[in-house]
């Protein structure tokens, strides 16, 4: 995706200002270069998608250091190959067993049919259609929503109770929403 690059300098001076729609610009313009680099390298697309969300995770934490004169998509990419490098030496170290390939297919292929409390008082309101696209999102997507959304918890909170940086709970809850828009369209 070829985008103009006074646009994009105009989105990078703004995401180090903190503006969140600036995020958003960048996170929708880069993602599949970082997204399809990593999944050429890991062939996992699991892996490819954690890296890549962990990827904008450090890059905009440390948006304010990214200097003009490189290009914005080679400083990503940089960051992305150092993520994954750091995750192959933490794998490498770790002793934890490994699911297989196949494992982690039928984990996806459990579906469960019964619907919550939750479910039923959202379906009366008229909302059912909602759950049921966002069943559709990858379990780390649904839970982020879910906590986010329906739990009415802050970043902080979602962070502790998933035990991650509070960057990545904002790059999946991006991430997610964007998802989930594009299964809504297609509905």
């Amino acid at each position: 995706m070829k985008i103009h690059d006074h646009k994009l300098e105009i989105n990078i001076s703004k995401a180090k200002e903190g503006n969140q729609a600036a995020f958003r610009f960048l996170l929708d313009t880069f993602w599949a270069n970082v997204f399809n680099y990593q999944l050429k390298r890991t062939k996992s697309e699991n892996d490819a998608e954690d890296i890549t969300i962990q990827t904008f995770s450090k890059a905009f934490d440390k948006i304010h250091t990214f200097d003009n004169k490189y290009v914005f998509n080679t400083w990503l990419i940089t960051i992305s190959k150092n993520v994954h490098i750091d995750l192959l030496r933490k794998k490498n170290a770790s002793i934890l067993a490994e699911t297989t390939i196949e494992q982690e297919e039928k984990v996806y292929l459990v579906a469960d049919e019964n619907p919550t409390p939750e479910d039923i008082i959202i379906r009366e309101q008229n909302l059912a259609k909602l759950l049921k696209d966002i069943k559709q999102l990858k379990p780390k997507y649904q839970e982020v929503i879910q906590l986010r959304y329906f739990q009415e918890l802050s970043y902080k909170e979602i962070s502790a109770q998933i035990n991650e940086p509070m960057n990545n709970v904002k790059v999946k809850l991006l991430r997610a929403k964007k998802l989930l828009a594009e299964i809504i369209k297609k509905t």
